[in-house]
C-alpha cells in the first residue's frame, strides 16, 4: 500500500466520506458560479476540513485517490491583455487555458469570462493529452466563438502560452446544496526558466457556489481570514516578468510565495511522466 499524498495526511482529508465525479458532477455542475479565494495557514485548513465532515463529502477518484495534479497553460496576448483586465479589475475580463489532469491523461481548453453580474462563466473543449499548451485549429475556434459572445476583443490567433501553473488539488462537495470547495497546494508558477512558489504552510481555498456565502465562507470568517483578490496566473505573470508595473496581486504574492530559478517538480507532488515545457510570452 503506497502512502497517502501530503494533502491528504496534512489535511485530514482520509477520514472524510467519499463521492465519486459523477455524484459531484450532479450536485454541483457549477458552470456559472461565484468564487472565492483564501489564503489559510495549514492549521486553519485542517481546521475548516474537519468542521465540514458532516456536511460535505471529498471527490475520490478510485482507489482511495482523492487528490489530482494539475498544470495549466495560460494563454495571452503580446501585451497581456487578460492580465492587464484583471489587474485593472475590467468588467470584461477573461482567461484562456489548457488544462492537463495528469493522472487521468485528460486535458481540455478552458474559456473564463465573466458574465454583467460578475459571476465567472466557464466553458471547456476536450482535447488530446498530447495536445496540452498548444491551442489547435478546433481549439482556436471554441476560443474564439466564447470570447466574442461575451464581448471580449480578442482572438485565438493573438494568443501564446504565457505562465505554467502546477499544483495538487482537493475538492470537497456539499452533495445536498450544491456547493464545492478546493484546496490547493504544492502550488508553483512558471515562466521563462524561473517559477513562484507558495510558501508550503498555506494552502490556497476557493468556495464555488452562488451569491450568497456557503458554509466553508463562515467558517473562514469565523476563523479570521478574509477573502482575497487572487488570480494564479496574475501571480506568475506579476512575480515572474521583469518590468510590469506593481500592483496589489504582486504585493500579496510577495508575502506568500518565493520565487527561484524553475527546478524539476518533486516526484512526491507530481507524476514523473509530466511534460517538462515551460512556456514563454
Amino acid at each position: 500500500m503506497t502512502a497517502a499524498p501530503p494533502a491528504v495526511a496534512l489535511l485530514g482529508l482520509a477520514e472524510l466520506r467519499g463521492a465519486t465525479l459523477a455524484e459531484v458532477d450532479a450536485a454541483a455542475a457549477l458552470q456559472h458560479r461565484v468564487d472565492r479565494k483564501y489564503l489559510v495557514p495549514l492549521d486553519r485548513a485542517r481546521r475548516l476540513v474537519a468542521r465540514l465532515a458532516d456536511s460535505h463529502h471529498v471527490l475520490d477518484l478510485g482507489e482511495g485517490r482523492r487528490t489530482t495534479s494539475y498544470l495549466s497553460t495560460y494563454f495571452d496576448t503580446p501585451e497581456l491583455g487578460s492580465w492587464r483586465a484583471h489587474v485593472q479589475r475590467r468588467r470584461r475580463r477573461w482567461k484562456v487555458r489548457t488544462r492537463l489532469y495528469a493522472e487521468d491523461g485528460l486535458c481540455r481548453v478552458e474559456v473564463k469570462t465573466k458574465d454583467g453580474r460578475g459571476a465567472t462563466v466557464k466553458h471547456a473543449l476536450r482535447v488530446p493529452a498530447d495536445k496540452y499548451g498548444e491551442l489547435t485549429a478546433a481549439a482556436a475556434a471554441f476560443v474564439d466563438e466564447l470570447l466574442e459572445r461575451a464581448d471580449v476583443p480578442v482572438t485565438a490567433g493573438a494568443l501564446s502560452a504565457a505562465v505554467e501553473v502546477r499544483y495538487v488539488r482537493v475538492a470537497l462537495a456539499d452533495l445536498r446544496h450544491g456547493s464545492r470547495v478546493t484546496l490547493d497546494s504544492a502550488l508553483s508558477c512558471r515562466r521563462d526558466g524561473r517559477a513562484a512558489a507558495l510558501d508550503p504552510g498555506h494552502v490556497l481555498i476557493e468556495t464555488k457556489g452562488g451569491a450568497r456565502p456557503a458554509p466553508a465562507d463562515r467558517l473562514l470568517l469565523g476563523m479570521g481570514v478574509r477573502p482575497v483578490s487572487l488570480s494564479k496566473y496574475v501571480i506568475g505573470q506579476s512575480l515572474l516578468t521583469p518590468g510590469l508595473p506593481d500592483n496589489d496581486v504582486r504585493r500579496l504574492a510577495r508575502a506568500h510565495f518565493t520565487t527561484e530559478p524553475h527546478t524539476a517538480p518533486s516526484p512526491a507532488q507530481l507524476p514523473v511522466s509530466l511534460p517538462e515545457r515551460t512556456p514563454a510570452a
